[in-house]
């Protein structure tokens, strides 16, 4: 199971868990509407649009309004802390909750405890929390913009909004440094997705990718365009991609959506997102072993060679 987790700025949502529909520009989970606009409603409608393409379960969300008073946030980290044993996803995401360090604790420990440790993701909030913990190493991927990445890199910030300013005056051509500082720091997770107007991938340090091409420099005014990179990835790990290949093709189809769509400062991110299986059509078997077979058969072939491979070691 991929399991996507965050609040969103609706009065009156409760928690509601369970596997994501669609319902034309909405998202339904639990027999609530959740728009696509921006936020957890686009990260989890772009994994949505991402795993119906490659044939595989849907995702399943746990979400809660939240205007910014932190109940919604609490009884997230409340429910997965308490659930996600008896859950066992493969893939763990957390998006926009508030930023609480002692929650993201337990729910850390709850996740060591699990028979299979899932793949942990983070963007937003949950990064800040994770990285003001002490804990950005348990995680497998984070998905920083070029501000949080300034955010990662500085050992007392816990918050972007708190960036010395040195930190904060830096330009996207400092995004390298940035990342050996986070590092260094022990601020980063495993690998990075640092998203901006060039999007970096990052393990141990080292940029190992980057990808500028192609070039949509509205994307950068579309609100929601970063969240859709949390989504992309999210279901590409869950197809069975390893970490470095999934964060690169989310970055690419992310721009290629991008450029299918015309984007200007005025295109909604929905109309990126349904961009996407057409970019999945055209691309994915080049970008990826993901050609002809279904997810499902993909992951059972994953499965199979890495068994193979622990017989030979």
């Amino acid at each position: 199971m991929m399991l996507l987790a965050g609040t969103v700025p609706l009065e009156g949502v409760p928690l509601v868990c369970g596997e994501v529909g669609a319902d034309g520009d909405f998202l339904v989970v639990g027999g609530h509407r959740i728009p696509r606009g921006q936020g957890t409603g686009a990260m989890i409608g772009s994994a949505l649009v991402t795993a119906d393409y490659l044939r595989l379960e849907r995702p399943h969300a746990v979400i809660a309004g939240d205007s910014g008073q932190g109940v919604g946030s609490r009884a997230i980290y409340e429910y997965l802390i308490e659930n996600v044993g008896r859950i066992q996803p493969q893939v763990l995401t957390l998006h926009y909750c508030l930023p609480d360090m002692a929650l993201t604790r337990e729910l850390c420990r709850a996740v060591g405890r699990c028979d299979r440790r899932p793949a942990m993701i983070a963007d937003a909030a949950s990064m800040y929390a994770a990285k003001a913990a002490g804990l950005a190493q348990d995680f497998d991927i984070f998905t920083p913009d070029a501000t949080e990445i300034a955010f990662l890199a500085d050992s007392e910030a816990t918050h972007p909004a708190y960036i010395a300013r040195h930190l904060f005056d830096t330009d996207i051509g400092h995004t390298p440094e940035l990342v050996k500082i986070a590092y260094e720091n022990k601020s980063a997770a495993s690998l990075l997705l640092v998203k901006g107007s060039i999007d970096y991938v990052a393990e141990n340090g080292t940029i190992m990718a980057s990808v500028s091409e192609p070039d949509v420099p509205a994307l950068e005014a579309v609100g929601g365009t970063g969240d859709t990179i949390t989504g992309l990835v999210s279901a590409l790990v869950y197809c069975g991609l390893e970490l470095q290949e999934a964060a690169v093709i989310a970055a690419k189809a992310n721009r290629t959506a991008g450029q299918l769509a015309q984007a200007t400062p005025a295109t909604r991110v929905s109309e990126i997102i349904d961009r996407f299986p057409e970019v999945f059509r055209t691309h994915l078997c080049t970008w990826s072993g993901v050609c002809s077979v279904t997810a499902g058969e993909y992951n059972r072939f994953m499965d199979h060679t890495n068994d193979e491979e622990g017989n030979r070691q």
